[in-house]
């Protein structure tokens, strides 16, 4: 291991049907910059071994047993923060999205698109991006009464200044308060203070929302294209 790229992406699979668990594992054995690192056929079987290898990526699906991928989600959110969730997944409904993102998922991605897009989804989330299937996006931005959860700067009478316009571009994508500090060249308070201004005036509580404001303004749409 110690020969491998310093750059190689370290991935663990979880799905309960072996067809598709040979599937995704051929696709990602042909990215020279992947590495399959483990495999679980289920939950309950997965949050151990990733919390052993440590990996960059988690593909999991979200109807498994043991521990589902809502759970398995909400638990590495917390448990291994260093390792970003990809669900991988045939649920394209809101049901679904939403709960995923607000858990911690960093891409949704329907498993009728993976051939295609599966390494370009896996690289986006390894390297802090957000990567959200074309045809789940819209369902990102929730239903009516998502839509309704805040105010529209329109309604607030308050527009977004540039800083605070790129801070939650940069959040949706992403990044952390520290990594946008180094990029803006400020402290990380100043950071906190940006967010909060653009999150006050847009009527957003929480990143799931943040996400559903980028996506229904283009904001990730670079990301969902390369």
């Amino acid at each position: 291991m110690n020969d491998l790229p310093t750059d190689l992406i370290r991935v663990v699979l979880a799905d309960d049907h072996p067809v598709v668990l040979a599937g995704i594992r051929a696709l990602l054995n042909a990215d020279p910059w992947v590495e399959v690192v483990g495999e679980a056929t289920n939950g309950g079987e997965a949050l151990p071994l990733i919390r052993s290898v440590a990996p960059d990526v988690a593909v999991i699906d979200v109807s498994m047993p043991g521990l589902n991928g809502l759970e398995l989600t909400e638990r590495l959110t917390g448990e291994c923060p260093g390792t970003k969730v990809l669900v991988l997944t045939v649920h394209e409904d809101a049901a679904y999205v939403q709960p995923l993102l607000k858990a911690g998922a960093r891409g949704y991605l329907l498993k009728r698109s993976a051939a295609e897009d599966l390494l370009r989804a896996v690289h986006a989330v390894a390297t802090g991006g957000v990567y959200l299937d074309p045809s789940v996006a819209g369902h990102a931005l929730g239903d009516g009464s998502a839509a309704a959860a805040g105010p529209k700067p329109a309604e607030t009478g308050e527009t977004l200044s540039p800083r605070e316009t790129e801070t939650l571009r940069l959040i949706a994508q992403g990044l952390s308060n520290k990594e946008i500090a180094r990029r803006f060249e400020v402290s990380v308070k100043s950071v906190e203070t940006y967010k909060a201004r653009a999150a006050e005036k847009l009527g957003l509580r929480s990143r799931a929302e943040i996400i559903r404001y980028a996506a229904s303004h283009g904001w990730l749409d670079a990301l969902t294209l390369r």
